[in-house]
């Protein structure tokens, strides 16, 4: 039987093929030596000290090739290194960019019904059908892709008809990378959608020109860089992008403190998140359905941003907000009357996160301009629970979010008149608020000792219990609140529990009746408490006693327990609830 394999050069004839292969199949298996391969001792019993030998295995594939598209190989992008994009606007969603080399046609029902494969001669892709040697290669990363388009002529021409399929693109720069390698790369990608990058080289004009050249139908650009890498995009260079993209939806930059002043012009921009802002001089936006913008403000005192005229122009410029996210120092109630002067009909989300002059006056701007707002972050401001009672009169039918960590002047009667007045509420944060003002805390998951600030309320208690009650609430973070020493949960459907730093809470204190508890947080947390808490899950976790297997005698004196063939029903019931009250949940210490 003769076999055709097939080279660069022509098809070569080979005919041992079949007789080395029965060949393999008479023979038995062979055993392994009973000695070490090391030392050459009998093994039984043997345990070698020996180093084992290490193999090293060469690339086919250039150097540069190999370090720029390794990253696209990993299945997702590590988020703990995005180091400022805050997800406060949607932080229950999951990414919706998929991660490494994907084509349009990764699902294989779309490819058998949507799409016409390639033709491809057989006799040039080696004896294989144009769509079994398509769905393999489009399932490599870039670099195999180019290592298999050095193959043969027929391999090569389905590599260049991946390329141009390919509409997403994960890759990782490195710091020796070349701009000119990057441009070739994306080059290759003639229809892609979608780019994400995560730079380790600084990110200069050059690069963003070569994307803007290289991707014409570019809809998603998300660039993130690391610690060591600098952003040098201007404010010009920036706005000079956006209005050449006019396919452009999706902007997320990381790292953008040598803007100066920007001008973004737009008509099909979305979505635009900056962060590492600094001193903007002048910001204008003509951005008619941008609909979600988070700009995140390094944390410098120094810095001279005009907040009150960009909130102005942005209100101008984008009459079709819905999710709001600003980060800064500079954050006051003038910014809020601004917010609430720009009458943004459709605004839903809305996050002012660490503005110390965010007062109870400003929640009453908000809730008289926007009486539908389904998340409200006013992290690290001054509001009181008087601003809480006004959140609560206001969005009791629409908010389902509720962030207000790092209040210090929030006591738990106030959130608990919370938890009780928003019926619809699914998370809420409370981190920080309720502190030990003679506790020498350090510990701040934010990192910022500036932002422990002491409680202006006379009334501030210094210990104090919690008692929460509600049917929907799913994630609550009481983390860093040492002033708290007694909580009572009585959530069915909470799922999560940040209890980090909470070290002044008592064992015989705590009470968890939460049936669908899966993660609860407790680093920094006294060993009783911890054990307290293990106790509690362990408990709810166990089934219930089955009373209706148990009888008492003809005169009452004694309980005994019926087999369950007895009573089939109560058998059913007990495995029914044997089956709905096991489930696990984690305790992460550290």
């Amino acid at each position: 039987m003769e076999r055709f394999h097939h080279h660069q050069g022509g098809a070569t004839t080979t005919t041992t093929t079949s007789n080395a292969t029965n060949s393999d199949l008479k023979c038995g298996k062979k055993r392994g030596s009973y000695n070490c391969g090391r030392c050459g001792l009998p093994k039984k019993g043997h345990v070698c000290n020996l180093t084992p030998t290490t193999t090293t295995t060469t690339a086919i594939t250039s150097t540069p090739t190999t370090d720029s598209c390794n990253s696209a190989r990993g299945s997702t992008i590590d988020h703990a290194s995005h180091s400022h994009l805050r997800r406060a606007l949607s932080f229950d969603e999951a990414d919706d960019l998929p991660s490494g080399f994907h084509s349009d046609l990764d699902d294989a029902d779309e490819a058998e019904l949507g799409f016409d494969y390639p033709e491809i001669d057989p006799d040039a892709s080696g004896c294989l059908p144009a769509s079994c040697l398509w769905e393999i290669l489009r399932r490599l990363p870039p670099a195999g892709i180019l290592s298999a388009a050095t193959v043969c002529k027929g391999w090569r021409e389905t590599t260049r008809k991946i390329w141009k399929a390919a509409e997403v693109l994960r890759l990782t720069v490195p710091s020796r990378a070349q701009v000119g390698f990057v441009g070739s790369l994306l080059q290759k990608y003639s229809r892609l959608v979608t780019l994400s990058l995560r730079l380790e080289s600084d990110l200069d004009s050059m690069l963003l020109a070569c994307i803007a050249f290289s991707c014409p139908s570019l809809e998603v650009l998300e660039i993130t860089k690391s610690q060591s890498s600098l952003n040098r995009i201007t404010g010009g260079e920036l706005g000079r992008f956006v209005a050449d993209k006019r396919c452009l939806k999706i902007l997320k930059m990381e790292g953008c403190s040598s803007l100066g002043s920007f001008s973004l012009c737009s008509p099909s921009l979305g979505t635009l998140w900056l962060s590492d802002l600094r001193s903007l001089s002048k910001m204008a936006f003509n951005c008619p359905n941008l609909k979600e913008i988070s700009l995140e403000f390094s944390r410098q005192e120094n810095d001279s941003t005009d907040l009150v005229a960009m909130v102005d122009g942005m209100g101008r410029g984008c009459p079709r907000l819905q999710n709001i996210h600003i980060s800064s120092f500079r954050l006051s109630h003038a910014v809020v009357l601004a917010l609430t002067a720009a009458q943004l009909s459709e605004l839903r989300m809305l996050s002012l996160v660490l503005g110390v002059d965010i007062t109870d006056a400003s929640v009453a701007s908000i809730a008289s301009s926007y009486p539908n707002l389904e998340l409200l972050d006013l992290s690290g401001s001054s509001i009181s629970d008087s601003g809480i009672g006004m959140i609560c009169n206001v969005f009791p039918d629409s908010l389902s979010r509720l962030l207000l960590a790092l209040c210090p002047n929030i006591t738990s009667s106030g959130i608990q008149f919370a938890t009780a007045e928003l019926p619809l509420l699914e998370l809420m944060d409370c981190g920080m608020t309720i502190c030990d003002p003679n506790a020498q805390d350090s510990t701040s998951e934010t990192g910022d000792h500036e932002l422990s600030k002491q409680p202006n309320s006379k009334f501030h208690l210094i210990y104090q219990k919690l008692i929460i009650k509600h049917n929907h609430l799913k994630k609550l973070s009481l983390w860093g609140c040492s002033g708290l020493d007694a909580l009572y949960l009585n959530c069915p459907q909470l799922e999560d529990l940040n209890l980090n730093s909470c070290k002044n809470l008592h064992p015989e204190r705590l009470l968890l009746q939460c049936p669908s508890l899966r993660t609860v947080h407790a680093s920094d947390c006294k060993e009783l408490v911890v054990g307290a808490i293990r106790i509690q899950l362990d408990k709810a976790a166990a089934p219930e006693e089955n009373l209706l297997s148990c009888k008492r005698l003809a005169d009452g004196s004694k309980r005994i327990r019926v087999p369950p063939l007895i009573n089939s029903q109560s058998s059913d019931n007990y495995t029914k609830r044997r089956r709905v009250g096991s489930h696990q949940c984690n305790i992460l210490m550290s």
